[in-house]
């Protein structure tokens, strides 16, 4: 551990990275109102004192004295405003920033979303431009607004936010929480000094309760420390320092094939869940792992899928020995606490191999060793030596006493030209040979026969194994000596390239596993390819299968299949509802010839769980897997989720192009078509008036009530056009709904003809502040639809209620109404319900202009069925935002 680390290129790499960039400080905080805003104006000031050139980009005061105070202090930069649905909006101008080249900005609110037609879409992306460009930023988010902990805050707060940044943020950037108290912030939102009174009594019975408060703080403060941890961690690996810098707790077990193991893993997630620390769980992988045998890879596997399942990191490290694996790796970590099992051992077998334990407790230094006694009674043991091996095939020790008799033949040759020691160096071939080549065991039998041999016919007196001279004890000795030595060597080099090999060889299939992968065009291309290279690798059947409403979809085979029975059926829903492994080799639903695995998702947020389940069996109808494929099954696995959402995402890019660019021809088409046909009708308009002026006549009346049909028809094109795209001006003004619907029956007079129009509106209905032209369409439209569809001689009632928080306006026809379950779906462009009174005369553009119109205005819009009498009921809701306050004398109740 004193020995100087080497750089990790990885981190080392990321730090380069920054270089160049601005540097990002986030000013965190629990929730709203602990101050962050007014820390961030503090430490601008400062630095502007030093001699830093700082300006503010855009900063919320919220109303806050003591916040404007110190914003009067900094340069600010003028916003720049932005059309959107009739109101102007004031966004950072990032482009003055960029050109006024400052030191530092200040930038509040980092998970702001951007009006429509600002250059990025998210306020952290502007940022990140400014960052680019070498500018320095502050900034402040809350604790709620981290895209990962999103989900967490929703669960207990019941409020769930729209605007998230991304974790990536976070670990660039420098973080200062803003702490506070929840008793103190409760005291600040009961003084006014966060929201105004109404809404701050609101928030106190809602998302400011103290138990709420206090988990925001504890989950502030521990990302807080998870952010510093890990830029902690990638400094001193750039930098190649020692030590393991426990400002954060970091914890590895140490696993191996004894079934304790798992023992081991439980105990490690204990300490990790009371620590609130992460955790690896390691298998070093020695020589000794190649002559594991079935069972015990068997526990292996299902050790690393436990540790997997309780949220550990897994990792498999190849290396001389157990001690020199584990050491390194906890080194790299930075590992602060190591958990390791005792094995029961004989003290012969520590006498010749020594202690595990013993040697992490000397060489870790300053990390912390927990020790766990495992009991292994029950588990059978080879023999103690970990380089014994097999004893070898007979060919082995026959070329072994070949290369012996050929030394002999020429050491006889030579025995007269060359010094008899110089002899005993030509056995050091076929010993060193036996050693290389064929393991310990032929090593010491080579050894064993050379000095027999030379001692037999070299050695006086010859032809007897009598030693006459002392000395010649020593060449029988060093023969033996090198036998051993070389061995050894021999056999450590041998498990280092067998552990090599097996790495390059699952290397390999990974990476062409990822080449067919990538190579396919299309999802079925995508899943035979799966099921392909899986089946190729393991010398198995394969099947996918991906969710449907009607159970598992078989989707690709090879070799090819065409059905599966119910038992298969039913172990890949397990599989998929699950998400754990089911079938034969797994733990349930074993009576099925096949295995499936699930393949999940990678992407977070997409609400898709699981893609689909591959299914492996043999034709033997045996164990689909071994143990020791597992891992690799996972990393396939894993590459052929990635794989499925890179094809999934780039199928939605391509729809969602479809879609505008659909959309784009619509609204040009509309457009369009509007325009050239409200020039004639114009002109047919005048001149059937002029007819009727001069020659009366019910046929001029017919063409005059069509020709203003059309004009409505094309108006309403027009409009549609100009909600899809945006392009809506508001001029809102106090209207009386009286009178506004008034008007719009007047307008209507001749599609409501026939029926008798009710207006039941109270006089004293407080006013409403709308566009009064958008009302009159929305209106128009609702008013033509009900005399369309009404039956003949059915009233049209037109109803307006207050209730406590809003006003309704509902237009109500006696007709067949609409299917039950299309409710939501009539206000959608071109929407006629099949089946219905809703497909006579119309074009499906009215009601999705009164859905866009009241949208644009922040009104609600909804359809329902009435049952005595029958018909339809089309809702407008008018938001107490949007209601004039009444007369202190008006009874609203």
């Amino acid at each position: 551990m004193n020995e100087p680390d080497r750089r990790d290129p990885e981190a080392f790499l990321r730090q380069a990275a920054q270089e160049g960039r601005g540097r990002l400080k986030i000013f965190l905080g629990a929730a709203p109102g602990v101050g962050k805003t007014y820390e961030m104006l503090t430490d601008g000031m400062q630095r502007l004192k030093s001699g830093i050139d700082v300006v503010v980009g855009v900063v919320e005061t919220h109303g806050r004295r003591e916040t404007e105070a110190l914003l009067a202090g900094h340069e600010v930069i003028p916003r720049r405003e932005v059309e959107h649905q009739g109101h102007r909006l004031a966004e950072m101008d990032i482009d003055a920033i960029l050109a006024r080249q400052p030191q530092l900005v200040l930038v509040d609110e980092l998970a702001h979303t951007n009006a429509r037609g600002s250059r990025h879409p998210k306020r952290y992306q502007d940022v990140e431009e400014l960052l680019d460009a070498g500018i320095d930023v502050y900034s402040t988010v809350n604790i709620q607004h981290v895209e990962s902990l999103n989900d967490i805050v929703a669960s207990f707060t019941r409020v769930r936010v729209r605007e998230t940044v991304p974790d990536s943020i976070l670990e660039m950037a420098e973080i200062q929480v803003v702490d506070l108290p929840p008793g103190e912030l409760i005291e600040r939102l009961k003084e006014g000094k966060v929201y105004i009174p109404a809404e701050a009594s609101r928030a106190l019975n809602h998302f400011f309760s103290r138990s709420n408060l206090t988990a925001l703080r504890e989950m502030a403060l521990r990302r807080a420390a998870q952010a510093v941890d890990a830029q902690m961690l990638d400094y001193v690996r750039a930098h190649a320092l020692a030590g393991s810098f426990a400002a954060g707790e970091r914890i590895v077990v140490a696993i191996s094939e004894l079934p304790s193991a798992q023992g081991l893993v439980r105990a490690a997630k204990r300490l990790a869940d009371a620590l609130k620390a992460p955790w690896t769980a390691v298998h070093i992988e020695t020589r000794r792992s190649l002559a594991f045998t079935a069972e015990e890879r068997a526990h292996l596997a299902d050790t690393m899928a436990l540790a997997s399942r309780l949220g550990a990191t897994t990792a498999t490290i190849p290396a001389p020995g157990v001690v020199e694996g584990l050491r390194q790796y906890a080194t790299d970590a930075r590992a602060t606490q190591i958990v390791i099992g005792k094995a029961a051992r004989s003290w012969w077998f520590e006498l010749r191999h020594g202690s595990v334990v013993d040697r992490l407790v000397r060489d870790m230094g300053d990390v912390a060793i927990h020790v766990l006694p495992g009991d292994d009674r029950g588990h059978p043991r080879r023999a103690a030596s970990a380089t014994a091996g097999p004893w070898g095939k007979p060919s082995d020790y026959l070329w072994s006493t070949l290369m012996i008799a050929l030394m002999t033949a020429i050491g006889k040759l030579l025995v007269q030209t060359i010094a008899l020691g110089n002899i005993a160096l030509l056995y050091l071939v076929p010993v060193m040979f036996a050693a290389a080549s064929f393991g310990l065991r032929a090593g010491l039998f080579a050894g064993l026969l050379s000095s027999l041999a030379y001692n037999f016919f070299f050695l006086p007196p010859t032809g007897t194994l009598t030693v006459a001279n002392p000395e010649n004890v020593i060449s029988i000795l060093v023969l033996l000596g090198v036998a051993i030595v070389t061995s050894q060597f021999a056999a450590r080099v041998r498990a280092q390239a067998d552990l090599a090999h097996g790495s390059a060889r699952q290397n390999a299939a990974l990476a062409g596993f990822s080449r067919q992968l990538t190579a396919a065009a299309s999802q079925d291309e995508l899943m035979q390819a799966i099921c392909g290279e899986v089946g190729r690798l393991f010398d198995v059947r394969t099947v996918l299968l991906v969710p449907s409403p009607d159970g598992p979809q078989l989707r690709a085979a090879v070799p090819p299949e065409d059905r599966l029975e119910q038992i298969e059926k039913a172990a890949a829903q397990w599989a998929m509802d699950n998400e754990q492994p089911a079938g034969r080799g797994s733990s349930t639903l074993t009576a099925s010839d096949w295995l499936f695995h699930p393949l999940r998702t990678t992407q977070t947020g997409r609400g898709r769980g699981v893609l689909g389940v591959l299914g492996l069996a043999r034709e033997d109808a045996g164990e689909p897997l071994r143990s020791d494929q597992v891992p690799l099954l996972m990393s396939l696995l894993d590459q052929a989720s990635i794989a499925f959402d890179r094809m999934a995402l780039e199928e939605e890019m391509l729809d969602a192009r479809q879609i505008r660019e659909r959309d784009r021809l619509r609204s040009a088409l509309l457009s369009s078509v509007g325009h050239d046909l409200r020039t004639p009708l114009t002109t047919i308009i005048s001149a059937v008036h002029e007819l009727k002026q001069q020659h009366p006549s019910e046929l001029a009346d017919t063409v005059e009530a069509e020709a203003q049909r059309l004009t409505r028809f094309v108006a309403n094109l027009l409009d549609m056009a100009r909600v899809e795209a945006g392009a809506l001006p508001l001029k809102v003004e106090p209207i009386d709904l009286f009178d506004a619907v008034a008007g719009a029956v007047h307008d209507t007079r001749q599609s409501l003809a026939g029926h008798e129009v009710r207006v039941d509106i109270l006089p004293d209905i407080p006013l409403v502040r709308v566009d009064p032209t958008l009302l009159h369409h929305i209106l128009i439209n609702l008013l033509d639809n009900a005399g369309r569809y009404a039956e003949p001689g059915t009233p049209v009632v037109i109803s307006g209620q207050r209730l406590p928080d809003a006003i309704t306006l509902s237009v109500i026809d006696e007709g067949p109404g609409i299917p039950p379950g299309s409710e939501a779906r009539v206000f959608d462009t071109f929407t006629r319900m099949e089946g219905s009174d809703r497909v006579k005369h119309g074009t499906g553009l009215g009601l999705a202009i009164v859905k866009g119109f009241a949208e644009a205005m922040g009104l609600g819009v909804s359809a329902a069925n009435q049952t005595d009498p029958a018909g339809a009921c089309f809702t407008l809701t008018f938001p107490q935002m949007l209601i004039l306050a009444p007369l202190p004398d008006e009874d609203v109740t």
